[in-house]
């Protein structure tokens, strides 16, 4: 076997390879590591029938990978490295094939203790997680779990080395302390104890656990609150407020003294957190090693004297001083009580509000306009997938009147007037969701009258108007819209129009019985030229002013009995609500009126003797009344 360096274009995949394909294969996890370190295995290579061309028997994937880091080397003008190639002697393919499967066949991945020796290494030389990770293809979790493993006592990672301990276990213990650890070697050493794995460690490791006494910092002589077992030889904390109030003052009472003995600093490593052997190293305390106290949620506390971050360790060696982390200083009030404030603050200011009608409808028109956590109001875009009908829209008269109303309120808000619109403060500025843009909104309004009040929601309103919908036909219908003033018959509208039957009823509309019967066999061509020219009065046709067709009208029709004009759909629907709401009215007026007089009976009104004693009978209830006054 000889060693040499051979051009990737001198290269190709054997058949006899067993990895070859037509379609290439995954590279993803060996690119980032070749990327930084090259080819560093040899691949495995034959003649290919001239002495400059050669075939790759085992080595497919690193062939691919140097192909990709090849095209990224040529983009950015650097010299392409040549392959590393173990080139075999003459054979038939039976060899060749052999050894494909030998050198594939024949590696056994490095189990995760190994990995974590190797990585261990790796960052004591200074490599980080991100470097790890990079370097080897791997996610930034699976690094991390590998150096958890620094986490656990020796004789666990060897076990779980020899693979008598699972994966789930272990993942497990890496979050014990040391005395988790070694309680839980205990109840695996004991043949007859029940020695909790998998989920069941984690149940018994954080799940429910009471506070052993002997966790404490502080004396628990004559503290109420303990408990024993039956036997009296374990006491636990009852009260595990007061254990934690005790204990914390104790932690706080420690940390004191680490300081006043010349310690840089003391970090307390919270529950919520766990200190990493692995993202520390030792150092003395004249190089500015700290105190790390790591507690835990089961009461335990444990001292890690002399340490520093590995960052800054390697400040140390090039003789860097390293600085004290800087302590967040301690809230005044607890999450709970901000909470509480919070809670107690909102119920008393909503209440308040019903009395400030004025002041909530601007309230409400802020929320609309700036957003919040709890308001997303959404903008009716009037987009379509035909330009001519977003020109036509765009070019109409109730676009143009709008869009002058949307500047004015924008200049009235004190906002760029060229914004698209008013809700959202307009998409291209930047929404801070911390409430300034809400309070700022908020306070513009106030100063408003309630003219100017009345047009920012006009405006508003228009804007988060949904096109299409149940509400545009009650509300055009409500104000009598007149669609004549806003709209005039285009080329859109001719160009889309093109149903026969009903051009031939327009035409009917426009020119009269007589030109539309006249005309009733022509083309659709035809009878959109007749309309048209009624409608300009051109080529000598009678004019015809105000003309809408009935799709478009308030309420709308429809000019066959074919069905599938959405506005009249949607007109129905509002006439059935309109329906449904007289009838409730009527039966709320009839109800009213038998509950009134049963009413004025019982109570003796109008000259009415008032029944009396307890054969009386029940009369209905004045929340009876007041509900049906409310519904008028």
């Amino acid at each position: 076997m000889k060693l040499d360096f051979i051009d990737l274009g001198k290269l190709c995949v054997s058949r006899t390879n067993m990895r070859f394909s037509k379609k290439a294969p995954d590279v993803t996890d060996i690119l980032p590591t070749m990327r930084r370190h090259g080819v560093i295995v040899p691949v495995l290579v034959r003649q290919n029938g001239s002495p400059e061309t050669f075939e790759i028997v085992a080595g497919t994937r690193r062939f691919h990978a140097a192909a990709l880091l090849a095209q990224e080397c040529r983009a950015l003008g650097q010299e392409v490295d040549a392959m590393p190639c173990a080139i075999l002697e003459s054979g038939d393919d039976a060899d060749a094939v052999e050894a494909s499967l030998i050198e594939n066949s024949a590696r056994l991945d490095p189990d995760e203790v190994t990995r974590w020796e190797c990585f261990t290494r790796l960052v004591r030389e200074g490599r980080g997680v991100d470097d790890l990770s990079t370097t080897f293809g791997l996610p930034d979790l699976a690094v991390r779990r590998i150096l958890a493993l620094g986490n656990l006592l020796p004789r666990i990672r060897e076990a779980y080395r020899r693979k008598e301990i699972d994966a789930t276990t272990v993942r497990h213990l890496t979050m014990a302390s040391k005395s988790q650890q070694k309680a839980w070697l205990a109840l695996y050493d004991d043949p007859d104890a029940y020695c909790p794995t998998g989920y069941q460690l984690k149940q018994w490791l954080f799940g429910g656990q009471s506070i052993p006494v002997a966790h404490a910092l502080f004396d628990t002589s004559g503290m109420a609150g303990i408990v024993a077992d039956l036997f009296g030889e374990e006491s636990y904390f009852a009260d595990l407020q007061a254990f934690w109030s005790a204990q914390n003052g104790a932690i706080e009472q420690r940390r004191t003294t680490y300081l006043e003995a010349g310690w840089a600093d003391v970090v307390i490593v919270p529950p919520t957190e766990h200190f990493h052997t692995w993202e520390h190293e030792k150092a003395p305390k004249r190089k500015g090693g700290r105190v790390y106290i790591d507690v835990r949620s089961n009461g335990e506390v444990t001292f890690h004297e002399g340490y520093v971050t590995a960052k800054e360790a390697r400040r140390i060696e090039c003789g860097d001083a390293v600085t004290p982390a800087i302590k967040a200083a301690r809230p005044e009030v607890t999450g709970p009580m901000q909470c509480y404030i919070d809670l107690h603050r909102h119920a008393a200011l909503r209440a308040a509000l019903i009395d400030h009608g004025g002041l909530a409808l601007r309230l409400m028109v802020a929320h609309a306009i700036a957003g919040s956590s709890l308001w997303h109001v959404g903008i009716e875009k009037q987009t379509s997938r035909h330009d001519a009908i977003a020109e036509s829209v765009e070019n109409g008269r109730g676009e143009a009147d709008f869009d002058a109303a949307r500047r004015k309120v924008l200049t009235l808000l004190s906002l760029d007037p060229d914004e698209p619109t008013v809700t959202g403060m307009g998409k291209d500025q930047v929404n801070r969701w911390d409430g300034s843009d809400l309070v700022a909104i908020f306070l513009r309004l106030m100063a408003l009258g309630d003219a100017d009040l009345l047009c920012v929601i006009a405006v508003v309103m228009g804007e988060a108007l949904a096109s299409g919908g149940a509400i545009i036909e009650a509300v055009g219908r409500h104000i009598a819209m007149d669609m004549a003033s806003y709209w005039q018959a285009d080329d859109a509208f001719f160009d889309l129009a093109r149903d026969r039957e009903v051009l031939t009823a327009m035409m009917g509309e426009v020119a009269g019985s007589t030109i539309a019967g006249a005309n009733a066999g022509e083309k659709s061509k035809v009878l959109k030229t007749i309309i048209r020219n009624h409608l300009e009065g051109a080529d000598g046709r009678d004019k015809c002013e105000g003309w809408v067709p009935r799709w478009m009208t308030f309420p709308p029709s429809a000019y066959t009995a074919r069905g599938g004009v959405g506005t009249v759909e949607k007109a129905a629907l509002a006439a059935d609500a309109t329906a449904r709401r007289a009838l409730s009215r009527d039966g709320a007026n009839e109800d009213l009126s038998a509950d009134l007089e049963d009413f004025a009976a019982l109570e003796g009104l109008d000259g009415r003797e008032k029944p009396d004693g307890p054969d009386a009978p029940d009369g209905p209830d004045t929340a009876d009344v007041s509900r049906h006054l409310t519904v008028m």
